[in-house]
């Protein structure tokens, strides 16, 4: 990796966020509409969303993997490909088995597209300054995904009230739009992101991705033996359960209080613009709240506040009262995606990054599914607000898990003896010609810091996708309905 200053990582990072973020905000408000103006069925749209799902649950840990084998840039430019060709073929699709294909395509794409870059990111930042504060730039690069959505969904709205243009149908606009966008960000890519890898070719391919079991291996080897990891990675299938309350139940229970769904559907579209940006005011405000009370106590805050958020959108009687419990509750989850990205990228040092954040990813997929389930029928059993009080509880007992983390940071750093090197984690996979690894820290499972001598590469045939010491949320990541899935920042 060319060596970048802290200014220069942060500025790319944010820049190419932006640029990836924006065209899902056009497409956003119009691909259910567009959907059903080329002919196809509420339940056809929903099998076809439900495709992109399955596809990113079964990827998302293999494509991680790749990411650490191969490298970061050469799977977002793999990206970014997927994505340019799932919107040329939404621009035109008009059957289920086209739109299927779309949401195919567009769910490796999000498979692949989660996590190499904030892991880039956070390489690049460590390699400049070990001591970096990194839930500065990812809070940024929260604000930065929250203003792009936020601005493409309002944009996209006035395309469409402009009307047709010649012979292409209001809803398609944006989605042409969006395409030349992502050509632009695709060409962003390749020049502001540089990477720097050992070797190339086809011979170099194949060893790297011989790497990729490897690199799975290594992320659920971490996991096992870092009690912190485990209790990050569970916050998350709390987080996916608790989050059907305002992205599934909420439009009910507005269409409850307004007792008419249309005057709850127009409301919500303006509402979910507002709460983008909301998220985004959270993200900017995350850093600050860190560096006040600490990451960790900040984190399980802010996960008993979105707990409290959502039981006033469940007990709030008028339109306005849950409308702002909603604002509020986008507002917590902005603010707590970059401190619990910040927390997990600092457990992993090595070249297993990638893996690790996309296994954070990955359980929020079948525990969305199970809180899609249970809530759901709660709320057919009782009410919708019973439904609610339910999630929220699940979101706020999530907040304990984060004090393994912060009893590590109160310890003082001190330096470790010598231990055996499948204890440890080398912070730095540069590869010599003997495939031996010369770290300069060492991360020991609890997650405290030493120096210490060369030990010999954890697997044979692991590379890092970069050669900074160090490396989301990516939410990370961050998650759209529809063509991206429901959460709002995690990548």
């Amino acid at each position: 990796m060319t060596t970048l200053t802290l200014r220069q990582a942060r500025g790319r990072y944010l820049v190419l966020l932006g640029l990836r973020w924006f065209p899902v905000g056009l497409m956003i408000p119009v691909l259910t509409l567009l959907m059903l103006e080329r002919g196809l069925s509420l339940p056809q749209i929903g099998l076809v969303v439900a495709a992109q799902g399955l596809v990113v649950l079964l990827l998302e840990l293999p494509t991680g993997g790749l990411a650490d084998a191969i490298g970061r840039k050469p799977v977002l430019v793999a990206a970014s490909l997927l994505s340019l060709g799932s919107i040329a073929l939404l621009a035109v699709a008009d059957s289920i088995g086209l739109f299927l294909v779309v949401f195919v395509l567009q769910g490796i794409f999000r498979a692949l597209d989660s996590g190499p870059l904030d892991s880039w990111y956070v390489d690049a930042v460590l390699a400049a300054d070990p001591d970096a504060d990194l839930e500065r730039g990812l809070g940024g690069g929260g604000a930065v995904l929250g203003l792009a959505v936020g601005a493409g969904a309002l944009i996209s709205g006035g395309l469409v009230a402009l009307g047709p243009i010649g012979g292409i149908s209001a809803l398609t606009v944006p989605v042409l739009i969006a395409f030349v966008l992502q050509v632009v960000a695709l060409v962003a890519l390749v020049v502001l992101l540089p990477e720097v890898r050992s070797a190339r070719g086809v011979v170099a391919l194949r060893e790297s991705l011989r790497g990729v079991p490897t690199a799975i291996g290594g992320a659920f080897g971490l996991l096992r033996r870092s009690r912190i990891l485990v209790a990050l990675v569970a916050v998350e299938l709390f987080w996916g359960f608790g989050m059907v309350t305002f992205e599934t139940l909420l439009p009910v229970r507005l269409s409850e209080v307004l007792g008419d769904p249309e005057r709850a559907a127009a409301l919500l579209g303006p509402a979910g613009s507002v709460a983008w940006l909301a998220s985004a005011a959270g993200a900017g405000l995350a850093p600050m709240l860190s560096r006040r009370i600490g990451v960790a106590p900040a984190a399980a805050l802010l996960r008993i506040v979105q707990g409290g958020t959502v039981v006033g959108m469940g007990l709030l009687a008028g339109p306005v009262g849950v409308v702002a419990a909603y604002l509020a509750c986008y507002l917590v989850h902005g603010a707590s995606n970059p401190l619990h990205l910040g927390l997990l990228h600092r457990q992993v040092d090595g070249p297993y990054r990638t893996s690790v954040i996309s296994l954070n990813s990955m359980v929020s997929q079948p525990a969305g599914a199970l809180g899609g389930v249970v809530l759901t029928g709660v709320a057919g059993a009782t009410s919708v607000s019973t439904a609610m009080l339910v999630g929220a509880v699940v979101l706020a007992v999530a907040a304990p898990l984060y004090l393994p983390a912060w009893r590590a940071t109160r310890r003082s750093p001190a330096v470790l003896p010598q231990a055996p090197s499948d204890r440890l984690v080398p912070s730095d996979r540069s590869v010599a010609p003997d495939r031996s690894v010369a770290p300069d820290r060492l991360v020991a499972p609890d997650g405290s810091v030493s120096t210490g001598a060369p030990v010999p590469a954890a697997v044979d045939g692991a590379r890092s996708g970069v050669s900074a010491p160090g490396s989301g949320s990516g939410a990370n990541p961050t998650d759209v309905r529809g063509i991206e899935p429901a959460k709002p920042s995690r990548s």
